[in-house]
């Protein structure tokens, strides 16, 4: 799982993350999931629940005992949970370190070390309650002291948290309190009402770790979750074994998991083939699909919100014209791009950032498909006798690009494929030249977000920092900032709409398909295992058959 050069990105760069054979895209932070929860948040009595949400396993009892042993490519980062961004790394230390929320496979929210989170009339202010009870491996006790140091640290630009880009604009340094040992006051820069995920697991670096952390994971491991760590090897993986002050007795039920570093994803499969591990952490949809129709390997599959994007320059031609835009995006066949370049996994995208996992998507545009007649006549009314640009995009992304190439092809539209290197793709100067937002057209590959605003802010809002389609509109504009201030399902759905429409009308992008997510298994040997939209990693509640 490479990474492209630190030096050739953008100002947090890893939450652009490319997808494809060369690299496991890792799904971060933004949301869909329980609404319901969310708003009870919002609302005086809050959300209270003072279990951990989760459940053994629907197949039968669980068994305390057994070693799980686990496959994953080695961590081209470092394993600190404050810098890391890449899954294998983000995996290894979520066995250790837990979240104040949990953000299961349907992007629900779960509780976790905080048991209850409410939020003033603004949804500007935000108060979190504390599990009681709750220790580190190393018998600490956890309090809102230690939490707020935690986030401190993750807000603090000289440690280089990879949360920085995820707390932008939302929560500064000095805007965490504690109140008490077991309250927790989260004072926002502007009303958000979608806070509470950004200190869940759909953050992935927002575990709470001791006050004195230090950098040093692998040295000295500390966290309140299921796991400790027993030894690990930058070469060859890392030993677990059952915390047992873990605070959700009777859980785990293993005695301990074995991680196992493989140089690639194909030595990987074998692994799991073979029966050297058990299960993957980072699955790869194309690699084992095959796999579950037989021979005692299961692979589970979720919806998720990763999404490559088509993005079409507004501000020039041929895409200064919608018709244009409109016509490329008519072109499309869906399902087969979806087929070619997802494994078939995941939803049909319908050309905004409302992607159908989050609980305020629109039900009620019409989902675009491919229409050659349309296509001719909408080229025509843009005074176009044919049309041809060139698409830019990196290695990760060629399936894509020659999917689209031929597809469009099929309709009149001439694509020149422009693939760089990922270096070149994301290098250059970002406020003036890099390609991938400054090209034409291009190719990006975006990891998932548990917010739809993480997605519309960047992307497609004005002033946006990564806004490559130059796409300017004050209404979609005025819509993002009133989502984010809704305090109901009825006003958040009407803002997403009026943004999802504006999208689907102007079409700065192209959205043909958002990923699935997928996790294999050997099903005769573990229950409890289960594919993740993020390829979060909660073995607490897997056990032996």
């Amino acid at each position: 799982m490479p990474a492209p050069h630190a030096d050739a990105l953008p100002r947090h760069w890893h939450d652009v993350l490319p997808t494809g054979p060369s690299r496991r895209g890792f799904l971060t932070l933004a949301g869909g999931g329980a609404l319901a929860a969310l708003l009870a948040a919002c609302a005086p009595g809050g959300r209270d629940d003072t279990s951990s949400g989760t459940t053994a396993s629907a197949s039968g009892p669980a068994r305390r005992g057994g070693t799980l042993r686990v496959g994953t490519p080695p961590p081209p980062t470092a394993v600190d949970p404050v810098t890391a961004y890449d899954g294998s790394a983000i995996a290894l230390y979520q066995l250790v370190a837990e979240y104040l929320i949990w953000l299961d496979k349907d992007f629900k929210l779960v509780p976790r070390l905080a048991t209850k989170w409410t939020s003033d009339a603004s949804a500007r202010t935000w108060t979190f309650t504390l599990r009681e009870g709750v220790t580190f491996s190393d018998g600490a006790k956890l309090d809102a002291a230690t939490v707020k140091a935690s986030f401190d640290r993750l807000l603090d630009p000289k440690n280089k948290s990879a949360a920085l880009s995820a707390f932008d604009t939302v929560l500064k340094a000095g805007g965490v309190s504690a109140k008490g040992d077991s309250t927790v006051v989260f004072t926002l820069e502007r009303p958000f009402s979608d806070f509470p995920y950004l200190v869940s697991a759909g953050n992935y670096n927002a575990v709470v770790l001791k006050k004195d952390y230090d950098g040093d994971f692998t040295q000295h491991a500390v966290g309140t979750g299921p796991f400790t760590l027993k030894s690990y090897d930058v070469s060859t993986g890392a030993s677990f074994i059952r915390n047992p002050t873990y605070w959700d007795d009777p859980k785990p039920y293993l005695d301990g998991v074995e991680v196992r570093f493989y140089a690639d994803d194909q030595a990987d499969l074998v692994a799991l083939q073979g029966g050297d591990i058990d299960a993957q952490f980072l699955s790869r949809p194309a690699l084992v699909e095959p796999l579950g129709k037989g021979g005692g390997i299961t692979v589970d599959k979720v919806r998720a919100t990763g999404v490559t994007v088509l993005t079409l320059r507004v501000d020039k031609a041929p895409f200064d014209r919608k018709e244009v835009r409109q016509a490329v995006a008519y072109a499309l066949d869906r399902p087969a791009v979806r087929e070619a370049a997802g494994s078939g996994l995941g939803d049909l995208g319908n050309d905004h950032l409302l992607a159908p996992l989050f609980p305020a998507a629109p039900t009620d545009i019409p989902q675009r498909a491919k229409d050659r007649a349309k296509v001719a006549e909408l080229l025509k009314a843009a005074g176009l006798d044919a049309l041809r640009f060139t698409l830019t995009f990196d290695p990760p992304n060629k399936d894509y690009a020659v999917t689209v190439q031929s597809q469009l092809k099929e309709a009149g539209i001439t694509v020149d494929l422009d693939q760089r290197s990922s270096k070149e793709f994301y290098g250059g100067g970002q406020a003036k030249d890099t390609p991938w937002l400054f090209t034409t057209a291009n190719l990006v590959g975006w990891a998932g977000r548990a917010v739809p605003s993480q997605f519309i802010i960047p992307m497609v809002k004005s002033d946006g920092v990564w806004n490559g389609s130059k796409y300017a509109n004050k209404t979609l504009d005025a819509a993002a900032d009133a989502y984010d201030a809704a305090t109901t399902d009825a006003e958040r759905r009407r803002q997403a709409e009026i943004i999802a429409k504006a999208l689907h009308e102007d079409v700065p992008i192209v959205v043909a398909f958002w990923s699935g997510a997928a996790r294999a298994y050997n099903s005769g040997r573990f229950r409890g295992i289960e594919a993740h939209p993020s390829q979060y990693v909660d073995f607490t509640a897997v056990s032996e058959v």
